[in-house]
């Protein structure tokens, strides 16, 4: 079976460098919105969809919240900031890509620390 292609036509080959630099830009991200950036960080691509999967991000703040037992309001907080963000994530992975984001989607996880980001892409024309 043949390989998909990637976006703008580049073969699966190419992707690992795009894939790095939309990893490294979220990272990126995290740094300036959240003043603290996951310290690993790796994005997939599946079909109509880019995963990024990043750990090691919570701040000082939420592991102190976590540490008393908090978890769930680190995950409302994460929620409701993500909300507030969402257009410089999606006007990112756009930039990148090069494809309309039609969904995003993020989640958090305490124990261990990962941040999950789903970008729905709008699908290509056969």
């Amino acid at each position: 079976m043949e390989a998909p292609l990637a976006p703008h036509g580049v073969a699966p080959h190419g992707q690992g460098q795009v894939l790095a630099t939309l990893s490294n830009a979220i990272v990126g991200l995290y740094k300036d919105l959240y003043g603290k950036g996951p310290t690993k960080a790796r994005s997939y691509f599946l079909d109509d969809m880019v995963l990024c999967v990043l750990r090691g991000g919570l701040t000082q703040a939420e592991q102190t919240l976590a540490r008393s037992g908090k978890s769930s309001a680190v995950a409302r907080q994460r929620h409701e900031y993500q909300e507030a963000v969402r257009e410089d994530f999606v006007a990112t992975v756009e930039a990148i890509i090069g494809r309309r984001v039609t969904a995003f989607m993020s989640t958090v996880h305490v124990d261990p620390d990962l941040n999950i980001e789903i970008f729905m892409l709008e699908p290509r024309g056969d």
